[in-house]
């Protein structure tokens, strides 16, 4: 089965950022989305803030390699 939220280590690496860092962006987005502490972020909301590609965070997310090598 597939991973369908993000966390802040994930952030942390996709973007480059401290664990720290990484923290404050997913409250952030969590706070901005309207949603309380005990809701997960998904990866999708996670890129549509961050204007990510949701294929390539999803892919880097779950280990999934694509034929052009990227992911």
């Amino acid at each position: 089965m597939k991973q369908l939220c993000i966390y802040p280590k994930e952030v942390a690496i996709i973007l480059g950022k401290s664990p720290t860092t990484a923290q404050t962006l997913v409250r952030t987005i969590k706070d901005a989305l309207g949603k309380t502490k005990h809701q997960a972020l998904s990866i999708r909301e996670f890129c549509v803030y961050m204007d990510l590609s949701y294929t390539d965070v999803f892919n880097e997310v779950n280990n999934i390699t694509t034929e052009d090598g990227l992911g």
